[in-house]
């Protein structure tokens, strides 16, 4: 059985409104569950895929000082 990840987690959510999505996203992240992480990652790479460069650069910088700051 060969099963795309990325497919799946994207027909999962296929339909949602603007409130189902940002509930799932946030319950994710409440909740801390690592079954969650691959879903995540999938959003992320939707939204790197369609941002400019501009906030892609807003991005990186927002992962980079909240990972330095969590190393403290």
């Amino acid at each position: 059985m060969d099963i795309n990840i990325r497919e799946h987690i994207i027909n999962n959510f296929k339909g949602d409104d603007y409130d189902a999505l940002k509930s799932a996203i946030e319950e994710s992240i409440k909740e801390q569950d690592e079954i969650t992480l691959p879903g995540m990652g999938v959003f992320l790479e939707i939204i790197w895929n369609g941002a400019s460069d501009e906030l892609k650069d807003e991005m990186i910088n927002i992962i980079k000082n909240r990972v330095n700051q969590g190393s403290n």
